[in-house]
């Protein structure tokens, strides 16, 4: 991984030829793919779309009824499609831990985790175990539930895991001294503080992965500004009217927004370390390219001093070495 190459040098051939989008998606055939918040939105989308180009699709939902009624659709959509449901409530960190004990006690095989589940924007709350309720959510959960699967995750087909952040990861900032927000909690800087810690995480990730030589890629992906569920589930009041006005009028279709996700899951060009966004201005809309992070992003020893916060709040120390337990 090169960070200081321009980023349109990084662009790869096959957007290079023509816009990428779903119908380039190779054929997944053999390989399974766990997708975190599946029931709605980019994560159904992606379920979709794996499960129309041959993958096995391990769908997560917090809401099993919105869940079940998600897969059927699917199967509606393709009755060929190999998809199994699994209730996951990314609020409870013991909740992931056992989630990922049943796959590995399972001895499922996953080839690609995408965590695309999320939390945008709500009133100041916090999960069970007291943590604020976006960074427990987005970041935490995921840390978490990335590092339980890294042995099933090595035993994989070009193992890849995406990690969905946000472009407004360049207005976030880790606040070390009131992760809970029970100070000073802003709904906007605490999903930025969010966003901007998956980029720390998967660029570390990466770092890590690459120094003990293991072929998992650490990829990260961003929508724009797509029109979801997600801006509407969470937002209230004058907030909410805003980004309902927004997601009518501005955003781009979910379907363009989960371009860049199904990219950096599937397409052979997509690197470790790589940031696939949309190539319009400001990275709003468009179809997949190489993004560049904040600067600040890439602070390795503000990565290393946020990694090493995760594994205490979270119990889990991803192994990287033998890797013969699931490292909690």
């Amino acid at each position: 991984m090169n960070m200081n190459v321009n980023p349109k040098q990084l662009v790869t051939s096959a957007a290079n030829r023509h816009r990428w989008n779903s119908s380039d998606i190779p054929d997944q055939t053999g390989r399974t793919v766990l997708v975190t918040g599946a029931n709605s939105g980019l994560g159904y989308l992606t379920s979709l779309e794996l499960a129309r180009h041959g993958a096995h699709v391990i769908m997560t939902a917090r809401d099993m009824d919105k869940g079940h009624r998600a897969r059927a659709n699917i199967l509606a959509t393709h009755p060929g499609g190999s998809v199994e449901l699994h209730h996951l409530d990314l609020v409870d960190l013991d909740e992931v831990k056992a989630f990922a004990g049943q796959l590995l006690d399972g001895k499922k095989r996953v080839d690609v985790l995408v965590n695309n589940a999320g939390v945008m924007m709500p009133p100041h709350s916090l999960t069970r175990q007291g943590h604020e309720l976006q960074f427990g959510v987005n970041h935490l959960a995921h840390f978490s539930l990335t590092g339980l699967l890294l042995p099933m995750l090595r035993e994989g087909r070009d193992s890849r895991v995406v990690t969905i952040s946000s472009d407004l990861h360049k207005r976030g900032r880790i606040h070390f001294d009131d992760l809970t927000g029970s100070r000073n909690y802003s709904r906007v800087a605490y999903y930025a503080q969010s966003k901007f810690a998956n980029v720390l995480f998967a660029l570390e990730l990466d770092r890590r992965l690459a120094a003990t030589g293991l072929s998992i890629k650490s990829v990260l992906a961003h929508p724009g500004y797509s029109a979801t569920n997600l801006q509407m589930s969470g937002p209230s009041g004058i907030l909410k009217m805003l980004l309902r006005f927004g997601n009518r009028f501005l955003a781009q279709p979910a379907e363009m927004g989960v371009l860049p996700q199904l990219y950096a899951a599937t397409a052979p060009e997509s690197g470790s370390g790589q940031f696939i966004g949309p190539d319009g201005r400001n990275e709003m809309k468009g179809y997949p390219t190489v993004v560049q992070p904040v600067d600040a992003a890439r602070d390795k020893d503000l990565a290393e001093r946020l990694w090493q916060l995760s594994e205490d709040l979270t119990g889990v120390r991803p192994d990287f070495s033998g890797m013969e337990d699931s490292g909690v």
